[in-house]
């Protein structure tokens, strides 16, 4: 017999093993099935399934059991407040980088500022911005071929015509090219954290994620070669690991850069690190 939405939802119990928010998950795919919202399943416990609909939500279900991402059995992402395709191709995006995209729109920035996301992944940062503030000319550059392709089609389903996307590794196809800020979360992650072999991260790329022995490998690289594709007095915003700032602090420093800071994410950890470049005078 079909099951209606409340014994369904008292499943999520069985996902506690795999999830720290079984009841959420539960409640997404149930959504995602069913076509309705969150309300939708409050408003209406008794409303049963049809069977192509139980049979949908099982096989979804069992696949969450074995570990998959949500939002790679949804195919999408909420990320400030824009629903954004996702794949196996890239990163999920996180909560903890709409950090960033607040930070980028406390800048003093230009009217019609020069923007590049580098590892644009899905496209979630350059998008964020361009959803606010029209005028900004983004390029979102990554590596992968696929991220590429994904971001672009968030960008085309989106339709902001502000953003254009490239395929590069970081400044590679950027030569000659100076921006207002250069904003990114790159891998930052150390090649044997033990993260790596539980939750979400298992199903996402490597390449998106780890970055070398020490983690800083590619957080290193870019602040020493932002500074040749900033304008004068133009930012540099990096989103690092909870216990990186420090060091990214010393990087940035070291390399020229000034009134160089810290933020915290909403859990109080040290998340996002941001300097200006200034040419000696």
């Amino acid at each position: 017999m079909p099951a209606d939405i409340a014994s369904l939802l008292k499943r999520s119990a069985e996902l506690l093993s795999v999830s720290d928010s079984p009841r959420l998950d539960t409640e997404v795919l149930l959504g995602h099935v069913l076509g309705k919202s969150r309300t939708f399943l409050f408003t209406w416990p008794e409303h049963q399934l049809s069977a192509a609909e139980q049979a949908q939500f099982e096989a979804l279900f069992a696949r969450r059991l074995r570990g998959e991402p949500v939002a790679h059995l949804t195919g999408s992402r909420e990320f400030w407040s824009l629903s954004l395709a996702v794949s196996p191709a890239t990163l999920i995006p996180r909560p903890d980088t709409e950090l960033l995209v607040e930070l980028a729109l406390q800048l003093p920035l230009p009217a019609s500022a020069a923007v590049v996301d580098l590892g644009t992944g899905s496209g979630a940062i350059a998008l964020a911005l361009a959803s606010e503030r029209p005028q900004w000319q983004i390029v979102a550059v990554d590596a992968a071929e696929g991220a590429v392709a994904l971001a672009e089609t968030n960008r085309q389903r989106l339709g902001f015509a502000n953003v254009r996307v490239l395929q590069g590794d970081w400044f590679q196809q950027l030569t000659g090219q100076t921006f207002d800020l250069v904003i990114s979360n790159p891998p930052y992650i150390e090649a044997d954290d033990r993260h790596l072999s539980e939750g979400d991260v298992r199903f996402e790329p490597a390449s998106a994620l780890v970055s070398g022995d020490s983690g800083l490998v590619d957080l290193a690289r870019i602040v020493g070669e932002a500074p040749g594709h900033l304008h004068d007095g133009g930012w540099l915003l990096l989103e690092h690991g909870w216990q990186q700032g420090e060091q990214v602090l010393r990087l940035m420093r070291a390399a020229g850069f000034v009134e160089v800071a810290t933020h915290h994410d909403l859990g109080g950890r040290e998340r996002a690190t941001l300097g200006r470049w200034r040419l000696a005078r």
